[in-house]
């Protein structure tokens, strides 16, 4: 189930944990965040249906998804006739794609947040999906582990101040999960480069300077306060978001 771009909504069917739900959480992009909900639910095939529910997103993510389960992608990876600016799914296979399409039913509940109601669809589509799949584990209540991926790992090591090298272009997504600062490093272009893992948002941050991963001083000034930030929840318990806060 996907939630789209209400945290809040996911965290709580996830604490309530209701039968048939095999995973929840947001999906806020209509590129990184759509690969990712590809690439979860083919490692996962009792997965058979996929809820799309709660606020649509500004990148138009639920309208992706149902515009990709509908008419899949171009040549180009693009998904085809979508509201979304960049649907493009640069790190993803037509494989992949065509596998999640044949894997999967989309249910458009966008833009409902009624929990009553979408916890009763939830009910009915997973009656129905095990009836239609005897043999599989279809209704499963576990947390799926995040999907092996062949891009780098970069164990942080510790490191002095030094003066800021600038030179590379491209972007990050801040992640803390299970006590650590994972970074991931995108091209402008949306190709998954580089993911980082630390314990301190220092470190992390002169790291990112020495590979030369960082284009102008103002985003390594936004680098700095977002990793103090992730490392402070951590510390604090607090749910981390980032750009926000």
């Amino acid at each position: 189930m996907s939630t789209l771009s209400d945290v809040a909504l996911a965290d709580t069917i996830a604490e309530l944990r209701p039968g048939g739900l095999s995973i929840v959480g947001k999906t806020e992009t209509e590129n990184i965040g759509i690969e990712k909900v590809i690439k979860t639910v083919i490692a996962v095939p009792s997965i058979k249906v996929l809820i799309l529910c709660g606020k649509e997103s500004g990148h138009f993510s639920g309208d992706t998804l149902v515009s990709l389960a509908k008419k899949g992608v171009d040549k180009k990876m693009k998904v085809i006739d979508t509201k979304g600016k960049r649907p493009i799914l640069a790190n993803t296979t037509m494989e992949e794609v065509n596998s999640f399409r044949s894997q999967v039913e989309i249910i458009d509940m966008i833009e409902c947040d009624d929990l009553a109601k979408i916890l009763a669809k939830l009910e009915e589509v997973a009656g129905k999906a095990m009836a239609e799949h005897p043999d599989d584990e279809t209704i499963r209540e576990e947390v799926i582990k995040p999907v092996a991926s062949a891009i780098e790992i970069v164990t942080v090591k510790e490191k002095d101040p030094k003066k800021v090298r600038l030179n590379k272009a491209g972007y990050f997504v801040i992640v803390p999960k299970a006590g650590a600062i994972f970074v991931e490093h995108y091209s402008n272009a949306n190709q998954l480069l580089h993911i980082l893992k630390g314990e301190d948002a220092r470190n992390i941050y002169w790291t990112l300077l020495d590979n030369q991963w960082v284009t102008e001083l103002s985003h390594a000034a936004y680098l700095g306060k977002e990793l103090a930030k992730a490392e402070m929840s951590i510390k604090l318990g607090f749910k981390y978001v980032q750009d926000k806060g």
